[in-house]
This record gives structure tokens, C-alpha cells and sequence, in this order.
């Protein structure tokens, strides 16, 4: 083979590493996260997968559960997505009308995506939360869900430069020193990165499932706390792994 194909052929997998290193997120995000008695008394979500920052859409099919929790209370909303466009990839749209104080809590539960770079499914149950009217109780609540990021700072009235932690689950239990992925969602690409290593910063919880960012600039940030499943999905004749990640968006103010 002749040098120049040689080195062509390095830099082409350099780029599609690079790629494939690059972290998926569901994203599931409120027009607001604070919602009060003189505002708009509900808000529009959007609900997509991509990578965040570098604004690189994925299509979403219609989820397998998009619901919101309040006060013990489930109403599923699946049937009121709309389709819609992000980042010129299917995505989904809805809205949702308050009319009593409280936390609530938006979920989406996707399909398994299989994604041949990392040769497993992918399934990332994402959460945003929403305060309504002043009342701010149960904002550290656990879900129960497949898998979650059970928030310890409150996850909204947040300044850029706060800290936020969270306790990282898997079916109840927390999972000591889980990997955690934080990226922001770049919107109009308003930020450039020295390389591609500044794209995803990466921290580990402790040993409680414990693990702690500080966020450096306004704007929405997701944190995706991944684990792989202790079941596998068959792709054509393979059973292949599945790697879970629980996802929670959540918007730092400018001070």
C-alpha cells in the first residue's frame, strides 16, 4: 500500500473512533423548569436523541412510554406526542397545562436502539423536572424506575457554577462508582472545543453511587449515568448487551 493511502487510511479511523466515542443522550427538554402564578400556565417539551454538543441528531421513534409523575400520581402521555424536527432528525413535541402546585417529574422511555459502533442497544430513560406555583416538595423523590439519577441538589433555580449531585440507580439499588457522562446541549453551536476530548466530560460516582459536577456556563446540561443491563436483546442470531443509561436534563441560570 503507498504511504498516501497509508495515512489516509490511519485518519479515517481516527475520525470514525472519534465518532463513535462520542456520547449519545435522550434528551427530554421543558420550555421552562420553574413555572409561576404570573407566567404561562403550562409548558412545550421536546423529546429527541443526539449528541448534545456537537448538535448531531439521531431519529427517535415514537417512545415506548412518555409519561410525568406528581405527587404519586402517573398520567401517561404518550398519545399526545407530535412529530416533530430536532437537529434535522425525528423528533417529538407535546405540552402540558398546570393546575395545581407541585414537582413534576417528565419521563420518556425509548425503544432500544441498536447502534453497531459500540455493538450493543442503547436505552436511556431521561427525566426532567418541572416545579409549578412555588411548591418545591419530593424533588429528591426516587421513581422507581428502571434506572435513575435520583437528584441531590434540586434540580432547578439552579446558578451556572452551582454544583449538582445525584444518586445513581439501577432497579432500586445504587451502583457504586458508576460512570457518569455530562454534556451540554449547544444550541446554535454557540460553543467551540479545544478537541474532542472537551466535547463529554466524565466523572465517576463514589462508593454510595454518589457522584458531583461543577457546571462551568448557563444553559441545559444532561447527565447520563450508564450501566450495562443485567439481561440481553437478540440481534439476529447474537444475544447482545444493553447499556442503560439514566438521563436527567437540567438548566443552569446565568447569576
Amino acid at each position: 500500500m503507498k504511504k498516501t493511502a497509508l495515512v489516509a487510511a490511519f485518519f479515517a479511523a481516527v475520525l470514525f473512533f472519534a465518532a463513535s466515542a462520542s456520547a449519545h443522550f435522550g434528551m427530554v427538554i421543558p420550555s421552562s423548569q420553574m413555572v409561576m402564578g404570573d407566567d404561562k400556565r403550562s409548558v412545550d417539551l421536546t423529546l429527541s436523541f443526539s449528541h448534545p454538543f456537537e448538535m448531531v441528531g439521531m431519529d427517535l421513534v415514537l417512545p415506548k412510554e412518555f409519561f410525568v409523575m406528581s405527587q404519586g400520581e402517573k398520567q401517561d402521555l404518550t398519545g399526545s406526542l407530535v412529530s416533530a424536527k430536532v437537529m434535522d432528525s425525528q423528533a417529538w413535541k407535546t405540552s402540558f397545562a398546570f393546575t395545581r402546585p407541585g414537582i413534576y417529574n417528565f419521563v420518556m422511555e425509548p425503544h432500544p436502539y441498536w447502534e453497531p459502533a459500540e455493538d450493543c442497544y442503547i436505552k436511556h430513560i431521561t427525566r426532567a423536572v418541572v416545579a409549578a406555583f412555588g411548591d418545591e416538595d419530593g424533588w429528591d423523590e426516587e421513581l422507581g424506575l428502571e434506572t435513575e439519577i435520583v437528584p441531590l441538589s434540586r434540580p432547578f433555580g439552579l446558578y451556572a457554577g452551582n454544583v449538582f449531585q445525584g444518586a445513581v440507580q439501577v432497579n432500586g439499588e445504587t451502583i457504586p462508582f458508576a460512570e457518569v457522562e455530562v454534556e451540554y446541549y449547544n444550541s446554535g453551536k454557540s460553543k467551540e472545543i479545544i478537541n474532542d476530548y472537551m466535547i463529554t466530560q466524565v466523572v465517576k460516582a463514589d462508593e454510595n453511587g454518589v457522584f458531583t459536577y461543577a457546571v462551568p456556563g448557563p444553559g441545559w446540561w444532561g447527565f447520563a449515568a450508564l450501566n450495562e443491563a443485567d439481561y440481553t436483546i437478540k440481534h439476529g442470531d447474537e444475544e447482545k448487551p444493553l447499556e442503560l443509561g439514566a438521563v436527567i436534563w437540567v438548566y443552569f441560570h446565568k447569576f
